[in-house]
């Protein structure tokens, strides 16, 4: 699994690629194969095992003998992040979203989605900041938020069996306000963020707020916004009143009223730092899904089976793991700290050196004129010590 992960790291999507990356002494000594050194032997997988590997069954047969464990793979993603921290912060905000993930075959869950224009996937992310903690492939036929409340559930329950004093804090737009979510957090000592829905019961409320910012906005030529802060109950489908705050924004006489439920008090958030600091932070998230997708091939779904496009997303996802470590790590005192995962593969991965392998070693120099050659010395020295996390 090493060699698959490490390979869509390097920009090699395909099985294909592996044909001849099984040969090339970085990627053995990479995966721990040394043997790989020998000229006439390639330690590691062809494309034909790595195949074997994706359409593995959840038994090992005969035929199949080459498998994965789902639920070891699913936890090592909070653990690597829980890790990650010297000491248990005090808080953590769980980011969780959406998003389309095109198909153009007969894969298996193939469904047509009105609101992306196209058949698709609807894979479900929950990042905390840069770190990735669950990536599950769904159907599109569903709810935006199906399975969220088991898969934060299951994050919950390992983050807090080693911090269990650390607050968390879910956050995600209105296609996640559903009320057996806010119950389940409201049961579990967990606070959120949603985004809610307007209609015209909302909108109503915040009539007087909507004039006077489309009154100030008429004046100055600028867009303007009231913020209000209310307690709000659905007619059915929510069991008790919880906190809302509305922002009554006019641009250019165009109306943007925009809601939030949440549950954290006045005490801990006004109105406008918890719309305008807390909520609005969420948008950076689409930049993480991006890297996935864009640099990390996540979107390469293209096998038959739901339960192999599945395992190319985790690989996909081991990936970004992998790469948002060496930024964090070696990288962070460079201009590289805060680069996408595309440009650190561009600038310091897919460049050229001479390979030279002994019966002690594997030797790779790089140009002494290289332009990245200090951002590689300072990730070289970061990586090698115990400085940092």
């Amino acid at each position: 699994m090493s060699q698959r992960v490490f390979g869509m790291a390097l920009g090699y999507e395909d099985l294909n690629d592996h044909d001849q990356l099984r040969h090339d002494p970085v990627m053995g000594t990479l995966v721990g194969k040394l043997a790989a050194r020998r000229r006439d032997c390639a330690a590691l997988a062809g494309k034909s095992t790595l195949n074997r590997l994706e359409l593995s069954k959840a038994e090992p047969t005969r035929y199949h003998k080459i498998s994965h464990d789902p639920a070891a793979i699913e936890a090592l993603f909070p653990r690597l992040f829980i890790e990650a921290h010297g000491k248990a912060p005090r808080q953590i905000i769980l980011d969780l979203d959406a998003t389309d993930d095109p198909i153009h075959g007969h894969q298996e869950g193939r469904f047509f989605h009105g609101y992306y224009d196209g058949y698709c996937y609807l894979p479900l992310y929950i990042f905390c900041g840069r770190h990735l903690l669950a990536a599950r492939l769904r159907r599109s036929n569903i709810d935006g938020a199906a399975g969220a409340r088991e898969e934060v559930e299951r994050l919950v329950t390992q983050i807090r069996a080693r911090w269990p004093r650390t607050r968390i804090l879910l956050r995600a737009d209105s296609g996640f306000c559903r009320e057996e979510l806010m119950v389940w957090c409201e049961a579990n000592r967990v606070d959120y963020l949603f985004g809610l829905a307007r209609n015209s019961r909302l909108v109503g409320k915040i009539e007087q707020e909507l004039a006077q910012a489309g009154e100030e906005s008429r004046e100055t030529g600028k867009p303007a916004r009231r913020l209000r802060d209310f307690h709000y109950s659905t007619l059915t489908s929510w069991s008790r009143r919880r906190r809302v705050v509305a922002k009554a924004e006019v641009t250019q006489g165009d109306t943007n009223p925009r809601f939030v439920v949440t549950s954290l008090s006045r005490a801990e958030a006004d109105a406008r730092h918890l719309y305008e600091k807390i909520y609005c932070a969420r948008g950076e998230m689409e930049n993480r899904i991006k890297e996935c997708q864009a640099d990390l091939f996540a979107d390469r779904t293209s096998a038959a089976t739901m339960r192999a496009n599945q395992l190319r997303l985790w690989f996909a996802s081991m990936a970004y793991v992998l790469l948002c470590a060496l930024r964090r790590i070696g990288l962070r005192f460079t201009q590289f700290a805060n680069a996408t995962c595309g440009t650190i593969r561009l600038r310091l991965l897919k460049i050229g050196a001479v390979v030279t392998t002994s019966i002690r070693r594997i030797r790779i120099a790089m140009a002494s004129a290289c332009p990245w050659r200090d951002e590689w010395e300072l990730a070289h020295a970061f990586l090698c010590g115990n400085g940092g996390r």
